[in-house]
C-alpha cells in the first residue's frame, strides 16, 4: 500500500499505525503548498482532488481519504497489531475518540492557531471556545496510560495532534499536566519516536525548500 503524507501533518498518525502493525508500505511525500508528489514532481490532486493527506492507496488500488477512516482501515487490516477494538462498545468508543481528536482538537483548536495568516482575534476566539476540550482531555487522561485501555490508533492520532503544541505557545500546557505527561510517554514509544524523528528531518527539508523558492 502507498501512504501519501506531508511531514508532521496528521498523516503521521497513519505512519505510526503502520509501524505498529509492521506493515509493508511505501511512504510518498506530498508538498503541502505546491501539491506536488516529491519523488516525480507530479500533481497530487488527480489522486485526491482536495490535495489533502493522508491519502492511502490500498493493495487493491482503492484510494482512501480522511484520517479517521484510514486509521480504522489500517487497524482492521492488521488485527494482530491490536490497535483497534474488538467488541461493539469498544469500537464505538474508538470512533468517539477519533471523532473528538479530529473535530475538536485537530480542526477546532490547532488548525486556527497554526494558521499564520489568521488575525489575532481569530486566535483569541479559538482559545476561548476550544480550551475546554483540553480540560476534558486532561480529565480523561488522569490515571490512564492510553486513550482506551490499550494502545490504539486513537493514540497514534492524538500524539500526532498534540505534537503540534511545539508551534502553539499561546496555549499554556502547564494547566494540563495529564496531557503533557501523556505526550511525553507517547514520544518514547518506538513507533512514535521513529515516525517523529523521520518526519522532523523531512519537515526541515520542506521548510528549506520553501524558503529557497520564495
Amino acid at each position: 500500500m502507498d501512504l501519501y503524507f506531508s511531514p508532521l501533518a496528521c498523516s503521521m498518525a497513519t505512519r505510526i499505525a503502520l509501524y505498529e502493525a509492521g506493515a509493508d508500505a511505501s511512504y510518498i511525500e506530498v508538498d503541502p503548498k505546491t501539491k506536488q508528489v516529491l519523488r516525480d514532481g507530479s500533481d497530487f490532486r488527480p489522486i485526491n482532488p482536495l490535495g489533502l493527506v493522508p491519502t492511502l492507496r490500498t493493495d487493491d488500488g482503492v484510494i482512501l481519504t480522511e484520517n479517521a477512516a484510514i486509521l480504522q482501515y489500517v487497524a482492521e487490516r492488521f488485527p494482530d497489531a491490536h490497535i483497534a477494538s474488538d467488541n461493539t462498545t469498544d469500537r464505538t468508543r474508538l470512533q468517539q475518540w477519533l471523532c473528538f481528536i479530529g473535530t475538536e482538537l485537530h480542526k477546532g483548536l490547532f488548525v486556527p492557531l497554526l494558521d499564520r495568516k489568521a488575525p489575532a482575534d481569530v486566535h483569541a476566539y479559538t482559545l476561548k471556545k476550544y480550551l475546554s476540550r483540553l480540560d476534558y482531555l486532561n480529565s480523561h487522561l488522569e490515571g490512564r496510560e492510553f486513550v482506551l485501555d490499550h494502545f490504539s490508533v486513537a493514540d497514534a492520532y492524538l500524539a500526532t495532534v498534540l505534537n503540534w503544541s511545539m508551534a502553539t505557545p499561546m496555549i499554556d500546557f502547564k494547566a494540563y499536566p495529564a496531557v503533557v505527561a501523556y505526550l511525553e510517554r507517547m514520544r518514547k514509544r518506538p513507533s512514535i519516536a521513529r515516525a517523529m524523528a523521520e518526519e522532523l528531518e523531512l519537515y526541515k527539508a520542506e521548510i528549506a525548500r520553501h524558503k529557497a523558492a520564495a
